[in-house]
């Protein structure tokens, strides 16, 4: 199952973007960090040691480097993910990963926006990703890479497919996030739902969706 497909308009390089790409207090702990806009129920695994552990890496920033929760691959290397917003319309700028290293770091990353089911191992080879990267080695911490904006404007969903480990048999997963901007409430959610903040940084987002859904009941009245 093995494989080493890159799409021709998603190279990536890691000299050139490290910049970019780097691990560091400040790239996920403001208003920015879509944590809470992720509906954690409905997040979803593919070969997975425990298929509910991909819930357990979606985590608030401030948990960021908590290494007690973590997602295993099972039969091998590859591993999947889907995530769903509890919002519609979301621009992603960049996703956090915080990976296992050694044999246990996967290398490749591919990620799609708005696919209707998570991505098997058949449709990672067949379909083209919004993003296909080779990932930063031997970082501990929390690695952001920026995504090409025009392609996440308008996002629901993400499905993120991980592999090629250093190890071969073997990806661990600590964290995942997302920074990006907020643009819609989705009609068919509660827009009072009180989602409680993670910590002080979480807190301008979850109060512009509250302000949003303050201002179209007013509008509606």
């Amino acid at each position: 199952m093995a494989w080493r497909t890159r799409h021709p308009h998603s190279l990536y390089s890691m000299s050139s973007s490290s910049s970019n790409s780097v691990a560091t207090d400040r790239i996920g702990g403001d208003s920015s960090n879509l944590w809470r806009c992720i509906d954690r129920d409905n997040v979803h695994g593919l070969n997975l040691t425990v298929p509910e552990d991909a819930k357990q890496v979606i985590k608030p920033w401030d948990q960021r480097e908590d290494t007690d929760k973590f997602a295993d691959s099972n039969v091998d290397d590859q591993a999947s993910w889907r995530a769903s917003s509890i919002i519609s319309n979301v621009r992603l700028r960049s996703v956090l990963l915080k990976l296992g290293r050694g044999d246990s770091a996967p290398n490749h990353l591919q990620l799609f926006a708005n696919h209707p089911n998570i991505v098997d191992f058949a449709e990672a080879e067949s379909t083209k990703a919004q993003l296909d990267i080779s990932l930063l080695q031997g970082e501990s911490g929390v690695v952001e890479y920026p995504l090409r904006v025009a392609a996440f404007a308008s996002v629901n969903s993400v499905s993120l497919f991980l592999s090629e480990s250093t190890g071969g048999d073997l990806s661990r997963v600590y964290y995942i996030g997302f920074k990006g901007e907020v643009r819609e409430l989705k009609k068919d959610k509660d827009p009072q739902m009180d989602v409680p903040a993670a910590n002080a940084a979480d807190a301008p987002l979850f109060d512009r969706l509250q302000d949003k859904a303050t201002g179209q009941q007013t509008t509606a009245r």
